[in-house]
């Protein structure tokens, strides 16, 4: 059992079938088809079935999916640890995010990586946070940043910062710029959030509506929406309301194009993790960008700190200036 034998079986798997898979590895299908039957000649199994037509995993195909998973992995790490003996400064290192993460800040860390690194070969995948776990796992990625954690133990979870989310609107809502002591009051709005998908960690209905379970609450109006973008307009143009993190919209509030509403009551966030493979190789230029890609949320960190403070000391002074007023 090789490395190219159990590459061979994943590409099965993940591009259902052996007609492409053979596209996929630019092989024959006659090709594809001895070398699984190769494997599963020395496992003693077989490891795909048809069914209805359609090549799917054996019981025994389910369980060798992760074991192959990790050989073809640890196969890639030891050519990349090899070849960085010789090359500690080139080569490929691949990142994978989240797509709401994948903005201005992201793209300022790319470009000053790109003029330290020439000659290494930067390519940037986005994906959902459980998709972003799976490449890191299959050694598709290098380095991954998605929201939250997730159970896998083949994988190390750092926390870079967590995000307090807002509740956004229309600059002209009757809200907007206001603040309400209450989530209830907010009940009778309508909300837009990505749909509910399987293994998605965004911001989606879900997390609105235990929000509102939790608060006592039940559920709300809300439209599924699945594009971030397409929910920015719909807000502009006071379709609806949503709750998004501030780093999301930060153009727009900067442009006055979506306002916020403050909530009393509310305090929810969502952790923005690094991702990587437990025991994978990490070359000096895949270092390096995790180290720049941490400086980026720790000065996240420290303006939002500084930011709170301000607001809080505009409160005080706020609230010291009308109770003088009220004195004379």
């Amino acid at each position: 059992m090789d490395s190219e034998a159990l590459n061979t079986f994943l590409t099965v798997y993940r591009s259902g079938g052996v007609s492409n898979a053979a596209k996929v590895l630019h092989r024959s299908q006659p090709a594809i088809s001895r070398r699984i039957a190769l494997l599963e000649q020395d496992l003693g199994v077989p490891l795909f079935e048809r069914v209805s037509g359609r090549t799917v995993l054996s019981d025994a195909g389910r369980v060798m999916v992760p074991y192959a998973e990790r050989a073809v992995a640890a196969t890639q790490d030891a050519e990349n640890a090899v070849r960085s003996l010789t090359r500690s400064n080139s080569g490929p290192v691949a990142l994978a995010v989240v797509g709401t993460l994948a903005g201005g800040g992201l793209a300022a860390i790319m470009r000053r990586f790109a003029r330290e690194h020439p000659d290494v070969t930067l390519t940037l995948r986005t994906a959902r946070s459980a998709e972003v776990s799976d490449l890191i796992l299959r050694g598709e990625a290098t380095v991954g940043l998605r929201y939250d954690f997730d159970r896998s133990s083949d994988l190390d979870y750092e926390r870079l910062f967590a995000e307090r989310l807002v509740v956004v609107c229309a600059p002209d809502h009757p809200r907007a710029g206001r603040r309400v002591a209450k989530l209830a009051e907010l009940r009778h709005e309508r909300w837009i959030a990505f749909p509910e998908v399987p293994g998605r960690r965004e911001i989606s209905a879900s997390h609105i509506f235990a929000l509102f379970q939790t608060h006592g609450l039940g559920e709300v109006d809300w439209t599924p929406v699945d594009s971030l973008t397409a929910q920015k307009r719909l807000i502009e143009s006071g379709f609806g309301i949503a709750l998004l993190a501030p780093s999301t919209v930060a153009d727009e509030l900067k442009a006055r194009t979506i306002a916020t509403i403050a909530v009393g009551d509310l305090a929810a966030s969502h952790h923005i993790v690094a991702v990587t493979r437990r025991g994978g190789f990490l070359s000096a230029a895949s270092r390096r960008l995790l180290d720049m890609i941490r400086a980026h949320y720790s000065a996240d960190k420290i303006a939002w700190t500084s930011g709170l403070a301000r607001l809080k000391g505009n409160k005080r002074r706020a609230g010291a200036r009308r109770g003088s007023g009220t004195k004379r």
